[in-house]
């Protein structure tokens, strides 16, 4: 039954956005907290160098520079161990940081982890979700159910950036 509350977790503007404190790339714990003050896009994707993550995390590295213009960074998450997403980085010329939680708590915290429909089937999951965190740490933005493609110019679109 506890699964089932986790699943159903949906954040919408105005909540507080969920705490995190996860080991980026390098085994450096980035927090949440660390973007106080600042907007943070947090986006959630199932996996590094599959093709749809690849070039969901190639398009916020190409606008990277007028996300931050515009005041905002950008973190990616999914359940990867830091040496892969060390690669994913490396391969990809990654700019920002890329954070592990492969017991998928933060993901869980996010509504970004559940039950999803692939390739017809219902599985479980990373949900592929993008959040906008504002200056005090509340959601601004949530997506859920993201297309891999064409979902950062639509991002950008959105914020005016």
């Amino acid at each position: 039954m506890e699964d089932r509350a986790t699943e159903s977790v949906r954040l919408t503007p105005g909540d507080e956005a969920p705490a995190f404190s996860l080991p980026d790339a390098d085994g450096n714990t980035v927090s949440l907290a660390d973007y106080r003050g600042r907007r943070v896009v947090v986006y959630f994707y199932p996996a590094a160098s599959t093709p749809g993550c690849t070039k969901q995390a190639c398009d916020f590295r190409d606008d990277l520079g007028d996300f931050n213009d515009a005041g905002l960074d950008v973190v990616g998450i999914s359940p990867d161990k830091p040496a892969k997403l060390a690669k994913f980085r490396d391969a990809e010329g990654l700019t920002f940081p890329l954070l592990s939680d492969p017991d998928r708590t933060v993901l869980a915290a996010w509504g970004a982890f559940g039950e999803k429909k692939m390739y017809g089937k219902t599985v479980q999951g990373v949900i592929r979700s993008t959040f906008v965190v504002d200056e005090q740490g509340k959601i601004a933005v949530a997506q859920y159910n993201v297309r891999a493609t064409g979902h950062v110019a639509k991002l950008r679109r959105d914020l005016s950036v």
